[in-house]
């Protein structure tokens, strides 16, 4: 099952940080269902302070393009994202529109 780790900054303002984080606790069932139908088995988000880091595992068949397309045609998905723009701010060197940056693995322990 192929593993994708993802990295974004939230903007340094408590006040929205605890925001950001109270919206994740009740994420929109509308939001779920489109994640869950790009092939996303499994996703996790954990910050410290504004940095954040998500996993996702997903189908052999996943598709970041495929999950952009699917989105873009969501009003929901886009709704979600503009609200959650509000709270979010590009790492360095990002692209204009680019949000969460793929994470490059440079270690793993495998087993003995």
């Amino acid at each position: 099952m192929p593993r994708y780790c993802l990295t974004l900054d939230l903007k340094d303002d408590p006040a929205l940080i605890a925001e950001y984080k109270r919206y994740h606790e009740n994420v929109w069932p509308e939001i779920k269902a489109s994640i869950r139908g790009a092939g996303i088995l499994d996703m996790e988000i954990y910050a410290l302070g504004t940095r954040m880091f998500m996993v996702m595992e997903t189908t052999e068949g996943f598709s970041f393009a495929a999950k952009a397309a699917q989105d873009a045609s969501n009003p929901k998905v886009e709704e979600w994202e503009q609200l959650m723009w509000k709270f979010q701010q590009p790492l360095p060197g990002c692209k204009p529109g680019e949000k969460w940056l793929l994470m490059e693995r440079i270690f793993k322990l495998d087993g003995c």
